[in-house]
């Protein structure tokens, strides 16, 4: 039996700003029901390449498809279409909206892109927010939670629509260690459960090596001046094995020896 195509492909990406490339020649695929994970260090581009991801912004160069439908600026609008309602995203702060309670929150997509009437909105809204743990934080405001609370809040939102491909933007970021794994937990939770595809853009080691079936590592300086990927695999092994000193120093935490001799 052949194996299936992957629910992302990425050939050639590269993004430009005026005379600057902020990368170069991404290529890359994710297998459907996995955890893949995007790193690097700051400024390396992950943010950038997950707009890319999503249709937030047309790469200069190359071509992305997503479930089969490419995202590009030539593609067609319906095919565009068709692979953005396949995807769910949670930005980095939960991006909540503040003058709605968790619940419309994460009613909102269904209001927007279904048909379904008002009390089946609230009864998928509550499933979703029970999923991730916050079935009794319904009627809270966002002002009203946690940091952690409003994470997940926001992978309840991006759930909605049940998108068979999740992107998470800086999960962790900015998390005590207890809550950070349970977020890390709850993650593989879902992607057990529900099937769901993960793509996840963090720097935080302790997640990538408790979650991540795979990962691109970027680096700003790949080519020189101009970014791109310099490993890719099981981030556990390239800690053990890789032998790329910028690998090396981000998995196992110290200053590159190319830094220190500079």
């Amino acid at each position: 039996m052949s194996a299936s195509p992957p629910i992302i492909d990425v050939a050639g990406a590269t993004q430009r700003f005026g005379t600057r490339t902020i990368f170069r020649d991404v290529s890359f695929s994710v297998r459907r029901g996995e955890v893949f994970v995007i790193l690097g260090g700051s400024g390396c581009g992950k943010s950038t390449l997950m707009k890319q991801l999503i249709g937030l912004l047309p790469p200069t160069a190359g071509r992305i498809t997503i479930g089969g439908d490419a995202i590009t600026e030539e593609s067609g609008a319906a095919e565009r279409d068709r692979a953005l309602r396949g995807m769910g995203v949670m930005f980095q702060s939960g991006a909540l909206f503040g003058s709605m309670t968790l619940l419309e929150n994460v009613m909102l997509p269904l209001q927007m892109f279904t048909p379904l009437p008002p009390e089946a909105r609230v009864a998928v809204a509550r499933v979703k927010l029970g999923l991730v743990g916050l079935a009794d934080a319904a009627a809270l405001m966002p002002s009203e939670i946690s940091g952690g609370m409003a994470k997940r809040a926001g992978i309840a939102r991006a759930m909605a629509l049940d998108p068979p491909l999740l992107f998470l933007d800086e999960p962790s970021a900015g998390l005590d260690p207890i809550t950070s794994a349970g977020l890390d937990q709850l993650i593989l939770d879902l992607r057990r459960d529900l099937g769901a595809t993960f793509v996840i853009v963090t720097h935080e080691l302790g997640s990538i090596l408790a979650i991540a079936d795979r990962c691109i590592m970027l680096d700003r300086h790949a080519y020189g001046d101009e970014g791109g990927i310099i490993a890719e695999g099981d981030p556990r092994r390239l800690r053990d094995e890789s032998t790329n000193p910028i690998v090396r120093a981000f998995f196992r935490r110290q200053v590159p020896q190319t830094a220190e001799a500079a």
